[in-house]
């Protein structure tokens, strides 16, 4: 075996391991998060609640994540993501040992979706920075698109798995299936090695590191507008995001079949967009694609507010979910590919505080709303807004790819 089989051997397989853990642990995630939605959903009927629960499950990975992102870029990736695996599954299996005591308390969801948000803000930044040091990068948007398949599927086997366990067992059961998935995958990730990053300079105190980070990511023209694209995506897809299951207890009937549906065709719908990008290999005009993406969202968002009857809203679902896959790994591969390595872990950290911190604020807007107006009304209007963050991003980048497209030609 050549030395060039050796190493695509090697890559290959800590992929591989890295990709099944990481899959193992989203499952056990989703179906403790689908059963806690649906569980304060059936229980209170109530947009009020479901913003308290989103913003417990979404505003401390504000609050930790530009820490994390610091620590990604300082310590061992690797041993930070087992740690945040190792953090949510003791909470978790807090919560699963105080419900079998008779103890269920719709405030200790919201105490636990605090801590297994604190466990997600440590993990996603140096999630995000630790694929270039296990992947070439020519494969970075072909392994991404597999995982994106994988996660897919398995987040389509998740609502059937929350809701058959949720109906048929309680919610307990759901938390222990997410313990027993986190140790699963803390044991296959610890059989990677992952190498250490090179840094041009030691360790400087944390509010230096921090500034450092700020300020690369807004002095990168490339990188300050897909960030500032990706806040306010965050932002409009909120409604679609968190109230589709009010509308589909309000519009539809309070079945917790209508609910995992619900779920189970967006989730059908990524596994389909996952395949392609898997199966593509890669877009080269990443800006457009982005753009292409965000205007397919609002125009689907916008349709699930007129969508009727049940099963024309699913199609439309469906539709929608399509769509994820394909701008999820094409904008974390544009970051990871115009990104100094021994800076990804900031600027990962402040991609997830703007997506992450986006999604409370639109939440205490749009919930209360919820309780007023129509939720295809909000619909209606989120899905029209962000059709414009779409053009004004592909405008916005015009006169930069005009530029890099004259100096391929003078190079030619």
């Amino acid at each position: 075996m050549t030395n060039s089989q050796t190493q695509e051997t090697a890559w290959k397989k800590q992929a591989v391991l890295f990709l099944v853990s990481q899959n193992i642990s989203l499952f056990g995630s989703s179906v403790v998060g689908f059963a806690i939605i649906w569980y304060i959903t059936m229980q209170t009927s109530s947009g009020i609640w479901l913003t308290f629960a989103t913003i417990c499950s979404m505003a401390p990975q504000v609050l930790i994540s530009l820490w994390a992102g610091v620590w990604a870029d300082r310590h061992s990736r690797k041993y930070l993501i087992m740690f945040a695996d190792g953090f949510t599954a003791l909470s978790t299996l807090v919560l699963a040992v105080v419900f079998f005591l008779g103890h269920r308390s719709l405030q200790l969801l919201l105490v636990v979706s605090v801590l297994r948000s604190i466990g997600a803000g440590i993990q996603t930044p140096a999630l995000g920075a630790i694929y270039p040091q296990l992947v070439p990068r020519e494969q970075l948007t072909r392994v991404q698109g597999i995982n994106q398949t994988l996660g897919s599927v398995l987040q389509l086997l998740a609502p059937a798995a929350g809701g058959a366990v949720l109906a048929s067992f309680g919610i307990e059961w759901t938390f222990l299936l997410d313990v027993s998935t986190a140790l699963i995958a803390i044991v296959i990730f610890s059989l990677i090695r992952v190498g250490k990053v090179e840094r041009k300079e030691g360790p400087l105190p944390l509010l230096k590191e921090l500034g450092q980070g700020i300020r690369y990511t807004f002095r990168h023209p490339a990188l300050r507008r897909i960030i500032v694209c990706y806040a306010c995506f965050f932002f409009l897809m909120t409604p679609a995001a968190v109230l589709t299951p009010l509308l589909v207890q309000r519009s539809f009937g309070n079945d917790v079949w209508r609910l995992t549906a619900n779920e189970m065709v967006w989730t059908m719908g990524a596994f389909l967009g996952g395949v392609f990008v898997s199966l593509h290999g890669d877009f080269r005009e990443k800006v457009r694609t982005i753009a292409l993406c965000l205007a397919g969202f609002g125009v689907t968002f916008g349709l699930l507010g007129v969508a009727k009857p049940f099963l024309v809203y699913l199609a439309v679902m469906g539709a929608a979910g399509l769509f994820m896959p394909v701008i999820a790994t094409t904008q974390t591969v544009f970051i990871q590919e115009i990104t100094e390595p021994s800076m990804m872990g900031r600027v990962f950290s402040i991609l997830q505080i703007l997506s992450a911190g986006s999604v409370p604020f639109a939440i205490l807007l749009f919930g209360p709303l919820a309780d007023v107006v129509p939720i295809e009304g909000i619909l209606l209007a989120t899905g029209a807004l962000m059709v414009l963050v779409a053009v004004l991003y592909r405008l916005s980048n015009k006169p930069a790819e005009e530029q890099e497209s004259a100096g391929r030609e003078k190079d030619g």
